[in-house]
């Protein structure tokens, strides 16, 4: 059944001090700034943005979607083991599901999760005054959990944005919108908790991190810069109950922009693979480089080739610096196939330089 990715960790809760309490529960007297006639609250209140015209203008591009499917039957747990688990076996049942998305072109074009859609029979798309569409899966990307869609409108659909990711800081607000839970069109607003965080999901992790109300439902769903541009995908939450903990994730727009503009154009992504295990090498000294090693040569693949071995420590590619494995795997991985590649690597002390041709990513790299 489509889902909503939920990591569940186990969290602990403090208690404060007495004291601390006491002071919380006791209300000050209200106190005016100098020279402006306000109260601190007031001022603060001042201080804070209004999301009213921007939730108003971003939410009719912002879209319900619904899935259905098919899946193995699963035997109730009292039936597992017993003569009865057999008639189970070969049956289906229907599924179904629920996600938001975005449209990004007013001819219909919609952009939300991979684990959305998955396997799905059917899809539809419901817009926010009602309008329900059946949509069609222009093409999907596994490793980003990125899904394109199409829907044949009447008439023109208001569309948003892409904005840059790389653009937004930590501690600047944000606004996620999505059909939580199946409710509906909603909007929540926080700020930018982290950014470039791994969470395990994949080579391509470098998620932003965000304190915003995201639940399930909200998958694929836009997260918005106060300017109303999509500078992220909602993707994934933290929570030890499955619903928000202030801890949700969203895949940036400058990773994710290529990858729907790929989709769109040929209804998949190729991505470029060097055919190496790598991991990170980190100096003994704080002053000290870091940079790649390579742990393992696939035998026949593109490095192998191109004459990389295992141990050479790889310092930068087309001249570009190359500190982490993540940043090589991300590098290549934009690079067409059959492109070829230059690596300024270090073997047994000295500096060499090679040029490899770029392979094609299989769908389960070595």
């Amino acid at each position: 059944m489509p889902g909503y990715p939920v990591t569940r960790i186990m969290l602990k809760t403090a208690t404060p001090p007495r004291r601390a309490v006491l002071a919380l529960s006791l209300a000050a007297p209200a106190t005016l700034l100098p020279g402006c006639g306000t109260t601190p609250a007031q001022a603060q209140r001042a201080a804070l943005p209004d999301f009213a015209d921007l939730a108003e203008r971003v939410l009719p591009a912002v879209v319900n979607i619904a899935v259905q499917g098919e899946a193995p039957a699963q035997p109730p747990p009292e039936f597992r083991g017993t003569p009865f688990e057999r008639y189970f076996r070969g049956r289906r049942e229907r599924t179904q599901g629920a996600g938001s998305g975005f449209v990004i072109d007013p001819t219909g074009f919609v952009v939300t999760n991979n684990h959305v859609v998955g396997t799905s029979t059917r899809v539809s798309v419901s817009l926010q005054n009602g309008t329900e569409l059946p949509a069609r899966v222009v093409g999907t990307d596994e490793l980003m959990d990125l899904a394109l869609l199409r829907v044949e409108p009447r008439t023109s659909l208001v569309a948003v944005a892409w904005g840059s990711s790389n653009a937004m800081r930590v501690g600047q607000w944000v606004l996620a919108a999505g059909n939580p839970f199946g409710l509906g069109g909603t909007v929540t607003s926080g700020i930018v908790s982290a950014r470039g965080r791994e969470i395990g999901a994949g080579p391509f992790d470098d998620f932003i991190q965000t304190d915003a109300a995201i639940n399930p439902g909200n998958s694929g769903g836009p997260l918005f810069n106060v300017a109303g541009e999509v500078i992220g995908i909602s993707t994934a939450i933290y929570s030890p109950s499955g619903a928000n903990a202030g801890i949700g994730f969203a895949t940036p727009s400058d990773l994710a922009r290529p990858v729907i503009e790929q989709l769109r154009r040929d209804g998949r992504v190729e991505r470029g693979w060097l055919g190496v295990s790598v991991q990170d090498l980190v100096p003994e000294q704080p002053t000290g480089r870091r940079a790649v090693l390579v742990t393992e040569v696939v035998q026949g693949g593109p490095s192998q080739r191109g004459g990389l071995r295992r141990g050479d420590v790889v310092m930068s590619v087309n001249g570009e610096r190359t500190e982490t494995s993540r940043a090589l795997v991300r590098y290549v991985a934009a690079i067409a196939p059959g492109q070829p590649v230059r690596l300024s690597v270090t073997r047994d002390g000295r500096s060499q330089e090679l040029t490899v041709l770029v392979g094609r990513r299989p769908a389960s790299p070595s």
